[in-house]
């Protein structure tokens, strides 16, 4: 069974920095694409970034390029979201996903929440 389990989440202050970690278990992802979402108050849940297991084919949502950086180190098992440069915008639930490429649905972590100070 496919757990995916977010950590690293808090109240920092604009412009501060956070790193969320996904410790992932359950099977073999290196055919899996991990992925962070987030969803905040009242708003839907919007895409943030996304990789291969191994860190490659990286992608960004614009509000978030430059800022936030997605990554794994090859030796350990979670997958990280390095979130920079935090704005009063990005407060939300962040969500750790995993799908396998050929898959339409994707495995949702419990989220862990962030905020920002002002």
């Amino acid at each position: 069974q496919v757990q995916l389990v977010e950590s690293g989440g808090g109240l920092v202050q604009a412009g501060g920095s956070l790193r969320l970690s996904c410790a992932a278990s359950g099977r073999t992802f290196s055919s899996y694409v991990m992925g962070w979402f987030r969803q905040a108050p009242g708003k839907e849940r919007e895409f943030v970034a996304s990789s291969t297991w191994s860190g490659g084919n990286a992608l960004y949502a614009d509000s978030v390029k430059g800022r936030f950086t997605i990554s794994r180190d090859n030796a350990k098992n979670p997958v990280y979201l390095q979130l920079n440069s935090l704005k009063h915008a990005d407060p939300a639930v962040y969500y750790c996903t995993a799908r396998a490429v050929v898959a339409a649905n994707a495995y949702w972590g419990q989220g862990t929440q962030v905020a920002v100070s002002s």
